[in-house]
């Protein structure tokens, strides 16, 4: 999966999670701050709006995560969204996970369900479309957290999904989400990062996986959401590098970050400088945001169809400023929009 500009990113428009899980739970608070109902309709005219974008917009986005709500439905004039993203050389994905649940046993810890059925889903996503996948475990930095309970479960829980994924054809993106929550500093925060990826990937040889046919799709290394001290971009790309060059295999092509509740531009900019960091990078480091990427897009467009150029224009501009990220090349502050600075943390993001 690779474009011109921006190698390896993914692009989770929704969150929702496949049946049985409903699939508007998600987007309530979003489409309520917009003054629109939840409806099945407002999500499709959303996403549309997305979809439609420029032809231009596949030359910073070369993958997008669509839920399975999303994969079936279709644009006004009778095209697929899958087709439309095609159209774009934009590659479709899906999220094959059925949520997040408390692990019984833990402190206040989860595990992610789905794999029961999921060979059976994966054949038939593969045959409508769907080239990748992806599957979000999430833990908790916390005084007895992550537990070795915790860390067990999830990553064999990752590496089952995996092996189902490639049995079925279909590349596997590797999620195993840290949550920003807590005070914990930089140093805490890249330790916990490192000994998860280090259960995650002896999981994934357990389990023979192809590490070639895999992105990971991990948090940066950041301080706590409520640390009173919050580490610059250079110290995030010198803890996260670092952290990956410890734990990750260099035959993982890529590693596409999740936003974890930084702003846009936040988001962007730590990026940048990961892909400035004079330390050994062998894997592609690039993006995978969906609230980062999306806010200002939300903003702008506020339900109203005269508006939907407006929005497609914050989605272009984002987008090219993520890519250029990934190049090190963007400037900090360049890439002025609706939402660039807003805080999009949501305390113990679950979906």
């Amino acid at each position: 999966m690779s474009s011109g500009k921006s190698p390896t990113p993914s692009w989770p428009l929704e969150k929702e999670s496949s049946p049985p899980t409903s699939p508007s739970r998600r987007w309530g608070k979003r489409l309520q701050d917009i003054g629109m109902q939840n409806s099945d309709d407002a999500r499709r005219k959303y996403r549309q709006l997305l979809f439609s974008t420029c032809p231009t917009l596949g030359d910073y986005i070369s993958g997008v995560i669509l839920f399975h709500e999303t994969l079936y439905q279709k644009h006004d004039d009778g095209t697929p969204f899958p087709e439309m993203l095609k159209q774009r050389g934009i590659i479709p994905g899906i999220k094959v996970d059925t949520g997040v649940v408390p692990l019984f046993g833990s402190n206040d810890e989860c595990t992610t369900q789905g794999l029961d059925d999921l060979g059976k889903r994966c054949a038939q996503y593969k045959k409508d479309g769907c080239h990748f996948a992806k599957w979000r475990c999430v833990l908790k930095i916390g005084k007895h957290t992550p537990s070795y309970q915790s860390l067990i479960e999830n990553a064999n829980v990752l590496a089952r999904y995996a092996s189902i994924c490639q049995a079925n054809r279909i590349v596997p993106i590797v999620e195993p989400e840290i949550l920003p929550d807590g005070e914990h500093d930089l140093t805490t925060c890249q330790k916990v990062t490192e000994t998860v990826l280090a259960f995650v990937y002896k999981a994934l040889y357990d389990h023979n996986i192809y590490l070639e046919g895999t992105l990971l799709k991990p948090n940066m290394v950041t301080s706590g959401a409520q640390s009173p001290c919050k580490a610059p971009p250079e110290e995030v790309a010198r803890a996260t590098v670092e952290a990956f060059q410890r734990r990750v295999p260099c035959a993982v092509p890529g590693v596409t970050f999740l936003s974890g509740g930084q702003s846009e531009e936040e988001a962007t900019v730590n990026l940048n400088a990961m892909n400035l960091h004079p330390g050994k990078r062998p894997w592609a480091l690039t993006f995978s945001y969906g609230r980062a990427l999306q806010a200002s897009v939300l903003k702008a467009w506020a339900g109203k169809d005269e508006n939907i150029k407006l929005a497609q224009d914050e989605l272009l501009k984002r987008a090219k400023a993520n890519s250029e990220a990934c190049q090190g090349k963007y400037v900090a502050g360049s890439c002025q929009s609706y939402a660039g600075d807003a805080g999009l943390y949501v305390k113990n993001h679950a979906y």
